[in-house]
């Protein structure tokens, strides 16, 4: 089959590679017919690299027909229409009861003191092929696959493998008040949605915070109150405008969606960069003990926050040596709440708004829908933020 493949730093490619096959009696194989390009897929594409190995199959956000089935997997048939979970767990351990499968005491990668596998990402979360490709094998497969109807296009179901589930916990975690206020930093897929959710959810006011033009005018197009970075001398200033349109507090809660990636400290940029060109040996290591972030975005977060607020990280982040203003941090009397999204905790709450009305517009929200065979060129126009690109689906 084709499949897109990891071989280094900004270098992916479509390879011919084996096709999956059922492995375990709980396994199940789909043929692919959708698959999307996350942000998350471009922290492997620079910053993650210390923890990739070339051939890495990538990809997290599959929906596709079932072709095979496992012996221990009651539920799945073949031709069934289903959209895959980014993280693989059981259902069935202590974790999973208590809603919380990221962490799926089944499936850790306990030997990298990680949680749950996760698909085409990185050793840390267990090396498990992805799912930019023609196939898929999906390990616990009597949990994890959606079953979801026929009839309405991929891009009505496609956004429950991650973006939907992440920026609904992301709301979820931010605890906004009914009618209270919230601001979302980074207008990424999962910022974008995140602010659509929170709409939906009863929020009286969204704010937006970005510094690219199209994901600005897509948001404001929504109702969304946005906030141009560009157009701000300094962080206070863009501080001072939200406080003001806040009474004078800051929001109840900030979505910080942006991470690593944040347009921030040049130093742990450097950092980063030249732990991507060391060798393997060293350049894991290095990165698992001393790496730091970029946590331009976080900081925004802290400072804007209303004194008592929440602050949701849905950002990925990778450090291990962060610098943080814990004075500040505890002094505002901050809660924090963060992680990997549980997706099949949400699914069940989001499928009633994937209707034909369509409240959260996910069905024109991909900008982008490509061949697998450009995966390359996709990678690199999300990577530079060129032609609009905000949500790339590829289509095997």
């Amino acid at each position: 089959m084709k499949a897109v493949t990891w071989q280094g730093k900004r270098d992916v490619r479509v390879d011919t590679v084996p096709d999956p096959t059922i492995q375990e009696p709980t396994d199940a194989v789909i043929r692919i017919t959708s698959s999307g390009l996350c942000g998350s897929d471009l922290h492997l594409y620079e910053v993650l690299t210390p923890f990739m190995t070339p051939g890495d199959i990538l990809g997290h956000e599959p929906m596709g027909i079932v072709e095979e089935v496992g012996a221990a997997v009651p539920d799945l048939k073949v031709g069934d229409r289903v959209v895959v979970p980014f993280q693989i767990a059981c259902g069935n351990c202590w974790m999973c009861l208590n809603s919380l499968p990221t962490q799926c005491e089944t499936t850790q990668v306990t030997g990298e003191g990680m949680g749950a596998a996760l698909f085409g990402y990185t050793r840390l979360y267990g090396a498990v092929p992805g799912a930019q490709a023609e196939y898929l094998r999906v390990p616990q497969a009597q949990f994890g696959p959606i079953k979801v109807p026929e009839g309405p296009p991929d891009d009505r179901f496609v956004y429950l493998s991650d973006v939907l589930p992440t920026a609904w916990q992301a709301v979820e975690y931010a605890d906004v008040p009914e009618g209270g206020s919230v601001a979302v930093l980074g207008l990424g897929p999962i910022g974008d949605m995140a602010c659509r959710v929170a709409q939906v959810r009863g929020a009286g006011q969204v704010f937006g915070v970005d510094l690219v033009g199209d994901r600005l005018r897509r948001a404001r197009a929504r109702g969304v109150e946005t906030y141009d970075l560009r157009s701000f001398d300094s962080e206070k200033e863009l501080v001072a405008a939200i406080r003001d349109a806040t009474d004078g507090r800051g929001p109840d809660a900030v979505i910080d969606a942006v991470g690593t990636e944040a347009h921030g400290s040049a130093a742990a940029r450097m950092v980063q960069n030249a732990s991507a060109l060391l060798p393997r040996k060293l350049s894991g290591p290095l990165a698992e003990r001393f790496s730091v972030d970029r946590l331009a975005a976080l900081h925004t977060a802290i400072e804007l926050v209303r004194r008592g607020g929440t602050l949701s990280l849905v950002g990925v982040y990778g450090g291990m040596a962060d610098p943080l203003p814990m004075l500040t941090m505890f002094d505002k009397q901050l809660q924090i709440r963060m992680g990997q999204a549980n997706v099949r905790r949400w699914t069940d709450r989001i499928l009633p708004y994937l209707t034909d009305d369509d409240p959260l517009g996910v069905d024109d929200f991909a900008t982008h829908r490509v061949p697998l065979s450009e995966a390359p060129h996709a990678y690199d126009m999300f990577q530079h933020k060129q032609d609009g690109a905000v949500k790339v689906l590829m289509t095997p």
